[in-house]
């Protein structure tokens, strides 16, 4: 199969915008996919799996399977523009990182990715404004610098929006969020029966994003583990069966169809 982003790559520098939408449309339309902007999911919200699976499928250490989940994230940037999906959320490390046996070799991957984060031309480009959920703050400063970089130099990219979920749980997430509206309600001795679903998103750590369309988990498992807990009441949920490092464009594609295929299914 002729791969949509080397096609596009070709017609970027042969053609002008227009033609270049409508190719992409027609791409889209021969692997089934409606390019309508109606019909596309607003929000994919991804899971990384089976990496300790590759790791014993491959013979290679969890050092490698983790740099090679993170370069993954680069394949997943380029799909944003060329699918036009203006928001993407990727759990990629959970809040038990600290607890885990391969901790400073996940730290040493997530530094050096995040340092060529900085330097990836897609971003910019594209205008991705890239945001961390999660309590990222709390790892080693290697880590925290770099991301705080890329966080600052997209702030005011507003084109696409890329959330990487860092030392994250759903749970606390909610918790986190109570405990905002509690001291508020301290503060300023508001009446709890002001308290809504609407105030718990508003203090989310994704309060500003809309909820995910399609939830896409990746591995062979069939739990979410608490990704995007409150937002992702509504969503539809892909089980890809395809390990996160071998998940290639045609399995994304795959997951657009299956939600263009039920997205109104009750």
């Amino acid at each position: 199969m002729v791969l949509l982003l080397a096609n596009r790559k070709n017609s970027e520098n042969l053609t002008g915008g227009h033609f270049l939408l409508e190719f992409i449309a027609n791409q889209l339309k021969k692997k089934g996919v409606n390019p309508e902007k109606a019909k596309m999911p607003k929000h994919i919200a991804m899971s990384v799996g089976g990496l300790g699976r590759w790791s014993k499928k491959t013979g290679e250490d969890l050092k490698e399977a983790h740099k090679k989940a993170l370069k993954k994230v680069e394949e997943i940037i380029r799909y944003q523009p060329a699918f036009d999906i203006p928001i993407i959320t990727l759990y990629l490390i959970n809040s038990k990182i600290s607890q885990a046996k391969d901790f400073t070799e996940t730290m040493d991957a997530l530094s050096e990715f995040f340092k060529e984060l900085t330097q990836n031309q897609d971003i910019f480009r594209h205008k991705i404004k890239v945001s961390i959920l999660g309590k990222w703050y709390d790892l080693p400063s290697r880590v925290v610098e770099p991301m705080k970089r890329i966080i600052d130099e997209t702030k005011d990219y507003d084109s696409f929006f890329l959330n990487l979920c860092i030392n994250y749980d759903g749970q606390e997430e909610i918790v986190d969020a109570c405990r905002i509206i509690v001291r508020k309600a301290m503060l300023e001795k508001m009446d709890v029966d002001t308290i809504d679903t609407e105030m718990i998103k508003d203090n989310i750590y994704s309060s500003y994003f809309l909820p995910p369309d399609l939830m896409v988990k990746t591995g062979t498992g069939k739990r979410l583990h608490g990704f995007l807990l409150w937002d992702s009441s509504h969503a539809l949920v892909y089980f890809s069966g395809v390990l996160w490092i071998e998940f290639k464009e045609k399995d994304f594609i795959k997951a657009l169809r299956y939600y263009q295929e039920n997205k109104n299914r009750v």
